[in-house]
This record gives C-alpha cells, sequence and structure tokens, in this order.
C-alpha cells in the first residue's frame, strides 16, 4: 500500500486522468499535482471560441472543473464535486493559454472545499470556488 502523500497524488492522478476523455478531448494537461492541489493547462481553440470571438464560459469552467478534480481527488479516495459556483473576469480568445490552479481551503470529513484560479500570462480571468465529497471508494492505485 502506497502511504506516501505526494506519491497517493501522483499514482490518483494518473489512475483517474488515464480514462478521463473529456479533459484529454479538450486538449487538457496536468502540470503539477501534490496533496489537495492541481494545475492544469489548456490552450483556446477554434471550436472553444463563441459568436463573439471569446472562449465560451463553458471551456473555462471545464478547464478550472478539472483542475478542482485533480485536487480533490489526490489523497487516493474517489471524490466528486457536490456543486461550483464559477465567476468570470476577463475574456479569453483563440490560442490563448490558460492554467488553472487549484488548492483545497476546507477538508472536513467527506467534504472539501477548493478556490481554483484561471489565468492567461499571469491574469486571473475566471475564479471557481468547488464543493467536493469524498464516496467511501479508494482509488485502485493507491489500494492494494
Amino acid at each position: 500500500m502506497v502511504t506516501d502523500p505526494q506519491q497517493i497524488a501522483e499514482l490518483s492522478t494518473q489512475e483517474m486522468w488515464r480514462t478521463d476523455a473529456a479533459s484529454q478531448g479538450l486538449g487538457m494537461s496536468v502540470l503539477a499535482v501534490a496533496p489537495g492541489e492541481a494545475t492544469v493547462s489548456m490552450t483556446v481553440r477554434e471550436d472553444m471560441v463563441n459568436g463573439w470571438g471569446i472562449a465560451h464560459g463553458g471551456f473555462i469552467t471545464a478547464l478550472a472543473d478539472s483542475a478542482f478534480a485533480v485536487a480533490c481527488n489526490s489523497r487516493g479516495v474517489v471524490t466528486v464535486a457536490a456543486g461550483i459556483d464559477v465567476t468570470f473576469l476577463a475574456p479569453a480568445r483563440l490560442g490563448d493559454v490558460l492554467v488553472a490552479t487549484a488548492g483545497e481551503r476546507v477538508l472536513n470529513g467527506r467534504n472539501g472545499i477548493y478556490d481554483v484560479d484561471v489565468t492567461r500570462d499571469g491574469e486571473v480571468i475566471a475564479t471557481l470556488r468547488g464543493r467536493s465529497r469524498a464516496t467511501s471508494r479508494r482509488n485502485p492505485a493507491v489500494t492494494p
């Protein structure tokens, strides 16, 4: 059984990401993971731009949600979103490289709260507050 928290975070992410067709299909990449933290990036493509020439908010939300998912699943327990709230602060455009950085704020029993900032060139363009709920299942990558 794996006991090192960093190794658990890395193995949990690898196992979850391996079959995450949604995040991979959007071209996302996990840049970093640690217990309760994650950084995920995505480049805005032509098929992500709306009629006003800016990134559709759903794609920005998806990026933030994926970083949230990696962070809240980094402790080896299968964890799901209980709810999110997103605030858009500035637009993203075609070709922009967006980086979502998620951090655990509170972990109390099976409930967690995570904040995610989505940045473009260091400027915060959106923020997400996520509420998580841990299930009774362990990630198979860290359980014998």
